[in-house]
């Protein structure tokens, strides 16, 4: 895995700049992620099936006198001071993520002093990249450091969740932040979000390449449609509870079970929830294919994911939708969907290396003659999670 050196020295030069030498910082890489497959499962307790990737947040963190907090974001040219007592909301949304993470710290009999933060990164946001869940974990990772806290990756990845949760105010499930601080490189992770179980996945075939395509259209996950399909799910759990005690969330559902009681759970909910059942048997059996590097039969999966999320979950815009049909259309790919909480953001494709760049150019092509948008496009690798990068 290569760190982005030229991040590094910015963010390192900025905060000698700002706050002089000390010994005691450290710079911590904390990654992007793309979720092959498994999309708005992880908040139904379901299966999923990310990895972090090579772009990334760039965090230079270390302690201050006192209990002052000083956040540098040179990404958005601002910065925010406030108290580590009485951390609060700020109006600056990419202020919240942080902060949060200083409050959930402190719920958790983890209170912290002073300190200051530099960081600038390369992940697109708004892409479904998850850049607020490596905000948060870098944040909370580098503190853990600096301060000696002593808190386990899966503990912290629960830290940052509550944070976007409870600060934030976005109802995300743990996905993005177990994958920032579990992934292993050349693998995805196969993540029981009820019991955080997990196994890697190798991913062995190197001349098959993860390319995203930005649809330009971007998404709010705070916004009231990504809290109202949570919303959706839990009521379908409260009706088929009165009949099935057993059931705690969409993880306990099967398909006849939903079918039986699809008049009382109307067809709204009834399609969220039938989704949702479909995706984690889709997950599932991504997992089997990719153990017997059958990756065609993996990519055909994509497909489906997508069209669920278009037809029964209805997450996906025009937008996405036209770029996961030229895809189709496209020599070397084996599958497509969109990727992340929806409404905009990027479409994750499987291409064949060999056909990357005739993909890239006919997907541009398409994408500019229906939409008048040209997509950035880019191409990712599967690395660790995060960690401190070495001096």
């Amino acid at each position: 895995m290569e760190s982005n050196s030229d991040l590094i020295d910015l963010v390192r030069d900025e905060f000698l700049k700002l706050h002089g030498r000390n010994d005691r910082m450290v710079i911590v890489r904390s990654p992007g992620r793309i979720n092959l497959i498994g999309e708005h499962t992880d908040y139904n307790e379901g299966f999923v099936l990310p990895s972090a990737i090579d772009r990334a947040i760039y965090l230079a963190v270390a302690p201050a006198r006192g209990f002052e907090v000083t956040i540098t974001s040179l990404d958005f040219k601002d910065d925010m001071r406030f108290d580590s007592r009485e951390p609060s909301r700020s109006d600056s949304t990419w202020a919240n993520y942080m902060i949060g993470i200083v409050d959930q710290l402190s719920r958790a009999g983890h209170p912290v002093k002073g300190f200051n933060c530099v960081y600038a990164g390369d992940i697109p946001i708004g892409s479904g990249m998850s850049s607020s869940a490596a905000v948060e974990v870098g944040l909370a990772y580098g503190l853990d450091r600096i301060f000696s806290l002593g808190i386990g990756r899966t503990e912290l990845a629960r830290i940052a969740q509550r944070s976007e949760n409870e600060f934030v105010g976005v109802r995300c499930g743990i996905m993005d932040q177990f994958a920032n601080l579990l992934s292993k490189g050349d693998s995805a992770l196969y993540l029981d979000c009820r019991s955080l179980d997990y196994v890697h996945i190798p991913f062995v075939k190197k001349d098959l390449k993860f390319v995203l395509c930005d649809s330009g259209v971007k998404h709010s996950l705070a916004s009231s449609e990504y809290n109202l399909r949570r919303q959706q799910c839990e009521a379908g759990v409260q009706i088929l509870r009165k009949y099935h005690p057993q059931v705690r969330s969409l993880r306990d559902v099967n398909l006849e079970m939903l079918q039986r009681h699809e008049s009382e759970l109307g067809s709204t909910v009834y399609k969220r929830c039938t989704y949702v059942a479909e995706e984690n048997m889709r997950v599932d059996s991504a997992r089997r294919y990719l153990n017997q590097n059958d990756y065609a039969g993996f990519g055909e999966l994509l497909y489906k994911s997508h069209e669920g999320l278009r037809e029964k979950y209805e997450v996906t815009c025009m937008e996405l939708d036209v770029l996961v049909e030229a895809a189709s259309k496209i020599q070397g790919v084996l599958g497509a969907r969109m990727m992340g909480g929806g409404f905009g953001g990027c479409t994750l494709n499987l291409v064949e290396g060999e056909s990357a760049r005739e993909f890239e150019r006919e997907i541009r092509e398409v994408y500019v003659q229906k939409t008048g948008k040209i997509p950035q496009i880019y191409e990712c690798v599967l690395t660790p999670g995060t960690d401190v990068v070495p001096d």
